[in-house]
């Protein structure tokens, strides 16, 4: 019989970035837009019947949700648990506390006098009894410098050499489960990780590279695992296409921020009719849109300002900017508006008739004027010993109107010089 497992990571319940409170709940939009991008998931679910729900972490923006945050969270999880779904649960770094020993923000479900929920927050093999067969399941949370190096050995080590003693750990972590899994039984790996390989999404990129313990795809795509199930970047891509296991990022099931426009967020349905025989699918989950309308603004010389007119307002170049916004479906998007404007012309775009323009979008995060900068010519760098010749060379050099008629200039100068010279002699 197939088992059939869905994949999904960096939920992100708080990431309240754009948006605003919607009147009928009081919840803020945002808020809202994860939820139903994570209630599809949890439906298709519930409609395909699933074996295993595997969760690879980052279910808050913080360890410190708020309790509507985690009220709307449980109320997705536990719709797993009234339909008879088991629930692995992977901790991740936003999940988790810096301080050692204090909980995560996802260990209240473990807690549950339930059966069903799993949550890891330390290495773990376990086996799952789904209703289509046993499934193993390595699971591995997000590598914490806190509780993997708190002993005094790392006190002096720099931060490279930790987090190279992590990745080294972790890895051995994995091969040591890896090793101890009935070959015969479907299995999985399921961890909150940077692959070396893997894409970054918008803000990522700033704030994730170069920090992160690294794992080689090599490290990761071992035997006898039939499927690698990761979270923390949020693009979804698959780092081992040419091989067997698949390296699966699910991404996030929301866009974060602006970095993710361009991207699908969804879920990944795993199909493993028998060992070593697993595939996978890519399901997208409904997303609020994010669109950013550039728009240079040409001058045509319709009208000018008067001197000292502050108020004047160019028509052309807000009708410009309201034209790009036509070609857009902008109805319940966030919108991001930038224009870029020659440097010789005065910034008199109309922001009230934008706005307007506008009017159906759910959030405008901008209407933003852009500048070139202005090249600033450097002066040559001159010297007391340099001879007139020298200084006017480097001098006519550094202005381009001057420099189709240096040597003729050049040449006059220094016959003015030579004169003077003669003058002062005789």
């Amino acid at each position: 019989m197939v088992i059939k497992i869905v994949h999904t990571a960096d939920i992100h319940f708080g990431m309240e970035n754009y948006g605003k409170i919607d009147q009928k709940s009081g919840v803020h939009t945002r808020l809202l837009d994860f939820k139903n991008a994570l209630d599809f998931c949890i439906d298709f679910c519930i409609q395909e019947k699933i074996d295993l729900f595997v969760f690879a972490g980052d279910a808050y923006k913080t360890a410190n949700p708020s309790p509507t945050q985690q009220k709307l969270l449980m109320e997705c999880f536990f719709r797993l648990y009234k339909n008879n779904i088991p629930v692995v649960i992977v901790v991740g770094n936003h999940d988790s506390s810096l301080s050692f020993g204090k909980a995560t923000a996802l260990d209240v479900f473990g807690n549950l006098p339930i059966d069903g929920f799993h949550v890891i927050s330390k290495p773990e093999s376990l086996t799952i009894n789904s209703k289509n067969g046993p499934i193993q399941v390595v699971a591995i949370p997000w590598p914490s410098r806190t509780n993997i190096t708190i002993s005094d050995k790392y006190v002096f080590k720099s931060a490279t050499e930790i987090i190279d003693t992590i990745s080294k750990k972790v890895s051995s972590i994995i091969s040591d489960f890896a090793s101890k899994l009935n070959p015969k039984i479907p299995s999985i790996l399921c961890g909150h990780l940077t692959v070396s390989s893997g894409v970054f999404s918008g803000s990522e990129k700033r704030a994730v590279y170069g920090n992160d313990p690294l794992f080689l795809p090599s490290q990761l795509a071992i035997e006898p695992f039939d499927y690698v199930a990761l979270g923390h970047l949020h693009r979804y891509q698959n780092l081992n296409k040419n091989g067997y296991p698949a390296i699966v990022y699910s991404g996030s099931v929301e866009r974060v921020d602006f970095g993710e426009r361009k991207e699908e967020k969804g879920f990944c349905l795993v199909k493993i009719p028998e060992k070593n025989k697993a595939s996978y699918e890519f399901i997208k989950t409904p997303t609020r849109p994010f669109i950013q309308i550039e728009v240079k603004i040409k001058d045509k010389g319709q009208s000018k300002p008067q001197e000292n007119d502050s108020e004047f307002v160019d028509e052309d170049q807000t009708e410009q900017i309201i034209s790009e916004i036509k070609k857009y479906n902008i109805e319940n998007a966030i919108l991001k508006i930038l224009y870029y404007l020659p440097n010789s012309l005065k910034d008199s775009v109309n922001l009230r008739k934008i706005q307007q323009e506008c009017s159906k979008a759910m959030y405008i995060v901008g209407i933003i004027p852009i500048r070139e900068l202005e090249q600033r010519n450097l002066r040559m760098g001159t010297r007391v010993e340099m001879s007139l010749e020298e200084l006017l060379n480097n001098y006519f050099n550094s202005k381009p109107d001057l420099k189709n008629h240096k040597s003729r200039l050049i040449e006059k100068t220094l016959n003015l010089q030579a004169e003077l010279q003669d003058k002062e002699q005789n």
